[in-house]
């Protein structure tokens, strides 16, 4: 049986709710976290390794590069964590209905935008 549907794969005539971009950069903010996992333990293992690694992961440290690094890596945590919650609340049969799902979305974006701002601050 075929059916005889229209398919739309224009993602840019798409208009996504808040609800599936939340849950779409809480998967991206998770690939972000693996990728800096790996990041985080080099610069571990250099300072660790010896004085002049340790004082190379300072001097490294002290660039704007870095510290941009660092701090989206902040965000990124942040956010993955803030809608970690989020979606462990949904899972356990709260807040599912569409108009709760995204007043949820709009707090979560809300504190993750805080805590980005608090982990600018604090980096820098």
């Amino acid at each position: 049986m075929k059916k005889q549907r229209p398919v739309n794969l224009d993602l840019q005539t798409i208009s996504f709710p808040l609800t599936a971009i939340a849950s779409i950069l809480h998967r991206v903010s998770g690939i972000i976290m693996f990728v800096a996992t790996g990041i985080l333990m080099w610069f571990l293992a250099e300072s660790l390794s010896s004085p002049t690694g340790f004082a190379h992961v300072q001097e490294l440290m002290g660039s704007l590069l870095a510290k941009f690094v660092f701090w989206g890596i902040l965000t990124a945590l942040a956010y993955h964590l803030v809608v970690g919650i989020r979606h462990i609340i949904m899972d356990m049969g709260y807040g599912e209905e569409f108009d709760t799902a995204t007043k949820s979305a709009q707090f979560c974006v809300a504190i993750s935008v805080v805590l980005s701002i608090l982990a600018g601050v604090w980096v820098w």
